[in-house]
């Protein structure tokens, strides 16, 4: 877990730093044209979610066959080069060369979970999969502030800096980072696994895993509102400089790093991963509720919202358990995916919702509108999460095999579902 969890650090603290300056640098290739900046950056997210979506399964099965290492390091040498790409890039058509590659590459994630199962107990893994969320939280609170400081000399040279990282993270899986995956554990490689439909065709195969990857889909979803909201609600309805904004950010990553760290393995170890997935989801609805208040309750909420992260975690270690150990990187592969089509429809629902509810076409302003959906999305699947989850789904036994799974499996859950 040390190792895996500093290769996500160097992974998330090269991305942190280029948060920062990448619109700005869309920002002069569109000649200061901001509307035109922003329909790009727009566009190269979605672009970067796509590639991601049909990317992340083959890397993920990969996985299974060749081992989680060499994914690593392609993953690391492959953003890297994007770095660069970016750093030197002349034109737009350049930066759009750089998002393909890099949604190609971002394989890090997948297999750094798949990774956690490997060398992690079983009743273990929702706090292993706390510590790479804490990972993504040291990222972000520090790599935006020093991709600020470095842009404000040369809006480049944080995009050096992040291929530097990520050339070190890939000098450091090389010497460093071990095997996990044993090679009587490894899968075959079929195409037919490889692709998001047959990571849809995995789940479907075991349809113990429909239901709970209905919960992961509607929350990726709803999470697409902090991104896509954040900024612009905060500056609109509280009148926040960036400063603020800024603070807040970093205090969102605080908070990420202490629940990841210290609250989510305590949580689950006292309630279990059922109970922690329901209170999960109903913190952040709450949260979210919360966030369209004043400003006072949006602080409060900060750290209420944050809890949520508590039923990734515990959803991903409920599912590990339902599969073989040879299906766990097709496992993280179908999770990423399902990841990848929130990236993709959730941001067109929330700016939508947003720029509706401040139009000036009608008198009442609702600036709230998106976090209040946000919040009955998260509801929602916590209704459907109780209904595909049973209290014997705090089992602790390994699956080994596909042939043991309904053996392993608690009678109650309604796979039906």
């Amino acid at each position: 877990m040390t190792f895996i969890f500093v290769t996500v650090v160097l992974d998330m603290l090269a991305l942190g730093i280029i948060i920062p300056v990448f619109q700005p640098l869309i920002l002069t290739f569109a000649h200061g044209n901001y509307a035109g900046a922003s329909i790009y950056s727009g566009i190269f997210a979605t672009i970067f979610a796509i590639v991601q979506f049909f990317a992340s399964p083959v890397l993920g099965t990969l996985s299974d066959r060749f081992g989680r290492r060499p994914m690593v390091l392609l993953s690391n040498i492959g953003t890297s080069i994007d770095y660069v790409i970016l750093a030197l890039a002349p034109n737009l058509g350049w930066l759009f060369v750089g998002r393909i590659l890099s949604g190609a590459t971002t394989a890090s994630i997948t297999v750094a979970s798949a990774y956690v199962a490997d060398v992690t107990p079983a009743e273990k893994r929702a706090g292993a999969y706390g510590m790479i969320s804490a990972a993504f939280g040291i990222g972000f609170v520090v790599g935006p502030a020093i991709g600020g400081l470095l842009g404000a000399h040369d809006p480049r040279l944080p995009f050096w800096v992040a291929g530097a990282l990520s050339f070190v993270n890939f000098c450091y899986g090389l010497f460093v980072l071990p095997e996990s995956l044993d090679r009587e554990h490894r899968n075959t490689f079929s195409w037919k696994r490889a692709n998001p439909l047959g990571s849809i065709k995995m789940l479907r195969r075991h349809h113990e895993l429909s239901g709970l990857a209905i919960v992961l889909q509607i929350g990726y979803v709803a999470h697409e509102a902090l991104p896509q909201l954040f900024v612009l609600y905060t500056m609109f309805a509280y009148a926040w400089t960036m400063r603020t904004v800024g603070v807040s950010l970093a205090a969102v990553g605080v908070f990420t790093i202490l629940i990841s760290a210290f609250v989510t393995q305590r949580v689950v170890d006292r309630f279990g991963e059922r109970r922690a997935l329901l209170a999960g989801l109903l913190f952040g609805a709450i949260g979210f509720a919360m966030y369209a208040g004043n400003p006072l309750l949006f602080w409060i909420g900060l750290p209420v919202n944050m809890l949520w992260m508590i039923a990734g975690s515990s959803s991903q270690a409920i599912m590990t358990r339902r599969v073989a150990k040879n299906e766990q990187g097709e496992l993280q592969g179908a999770i990423n995916m399902l990841r990848s089509v929130g990236m993709i429809v959730g941001p067109p629902i929330f700016t939508g919702i947003f720029a509706y509810s401040i139009s000036p076409a009608h008198a009442w302003k609702t600036p709230g509108a998106g976090w209040i959906a946000g919040g009955v999305l998260l509801f929602a699947s916590m209704i459907v999460a109780a209904r595909v989850t049973s209290p014997r789904d705090d089992v602790r036994e390994e699956v080994e095999t596909t042939e043991t799974l309904e053996e392993a499996l608690p009678a109650e859950v309604p796979v039906t579902q």
